[in-house]
């Protein structure tokens, strides 16, 4: 019987749902006959980490990534990382920690583990993440930009996200949109990269009978200032703030429109999510949204230019709902053939197969 390999996730944390959603649904669906799944992470909070619990599958607690100083200590603090590494007979650590630490590949080095980290955002610049990019055996890339990043690394490639489009899909939701209401929507954790407030003074500029629903933790700082903005501009009727959704299929299906106002993204999940619902869609025109959006230039805006957003917002408003409906289902249909689940866990088993042959 041929072994199976041995895949380690390694993930920070539970508590937001982008990256651990991803390695949750790698790790229910890599195929058992071939390989076999383990996580890392460095504690037990967050709501979804229960979900990911009953997978049942080993979940180890352990702190992944050391600090790197002082040098003269750094291989001491690795040693239980790599005594887990060993212990377990792990093929391949498969990291998606957003950070730039190395100490993870340097103790899957000194193992003699196989480590691979999926770039999943576009920061970059410093020592460390060419250190890290370095020790990696396998670099994998969520947009076509990211290439730049790693112009001397043989090994890398792209595999964009996968979604579930059997649950982001509309035909489970009533019809229900309003003829009467015109309904914008964004999904964003608000944090100041998400450039929330271009969408707040584009909706000054249009049609006072727009409406804008805004999902996203609302403990941030940022978005405090961006409450105070909306009764600045005189826009509190037509603003809501909806706090954290854990299922947000409903609000995309009763939205007339979906925006995305980014400054910086490596591939924006909640865009294609939104797409797969069947909902038109406005993007900032940066790496990761263009990349989702490269057959549908058209849907991009200049970044941070509200007034430039605004047009595109009066554009669909004065849409009929058939027009608004038909470039739904292309991008739905779009989704299908680009940004599937079955590819993105297919892609990712035949990689792990390559990667344990690579010397």
């Amino acid at each position: 019987m041929t072994k199976k390999i041995h895949i380690l996730y390694t993930i920070p944390n539970f508590d937001t749902a982008g990256s651990g959603k991803v390695v949750y649904d790698l790790a229910r669906k890599l195929n058992p006959e071939k390989f076999r799944v383990s996580i890392a992470c460095n504690h037990k909070r967050g709501t979804f980490f229960k979900e990911v619990e009953a997978l049942e599958i080993p979940i180890h607690i352990i702190q992944i990534k050391v600090p790197i100083r002082p040098f003269y200590t750094l291989f001491l603090r690795l040693k239980p990382f790599m005594s887990l590494l060993k212990k377990n007979e792990v093929d391949i650590v498969h990291s998606w920690d957003w950070s730039s630490d190395w100490t993870e590949a340097l103790a899957c080095r000194l193992a003699g583990v196989k480590f691979m980290y999926t770039k999943k955002a576009m920061g970059w610049g410093n020592i460390h993440w060419k250190i890290r990019s370095y020790l990696s055996n396998f670099i994998i890339t969520v947009n076509t930009d990211m290439k730049m990043f790693f112009p001397n690394k043989k090994h890398q490639k792209l595999i964009p996200f996968g979604l579930d489009t059997d649950f982001y899909n509309p035909a489970l939701f009533p019809k229900n949109r309003s003829n009467e209401v015109f309904k914008i929507i964004t999904v964003a954790n608000l944090v100041p990269v998400k450039g929330i407030e271009v969408l707040i003074k584009a909706l000054k500029r249009v049609d006072t009978s727009i409406l804008l629903d805004i999902v996203g933790d609302t403990r941030d700082p940022y978005a405090d200032s961006l409450k105070q903005m909306v009764i600045d501009l005189g826009l509190q009727s037509r603003v809501s703030f909806l706090g954290k959704k854990p299922d947000v299929r409903e609000l995309l299906k009763t939205s007339n429109l979906y925006i995305i106002t980014s400054k910086k993204e490596g591939m924006p999940m909640a865009l294609v999510e939104a797409m797969s619902m069947g909902v038109p869609v406005l993007g900032s025109n940066i790496s990761g949204i263009r990349f989702v959006l490269k057959d549908f230039e058209n849907l991009l805006f200049p970044v941070l230019e509200s007034e430039a957003l605004a047009k595109k917002i009066d554009f669909f408003y004065k849409q009929t709902p058939s027009e608004r409906d038909a470039l739904g289902t292309r991008l739905r249909a779009y989704c299908l053939s680009h940004f599937t689940m079955n590819t993105f866990v297919e892609s990712h088993e035949l990689l792990y197969q390559d990667i344990t042959n690579i010397t």
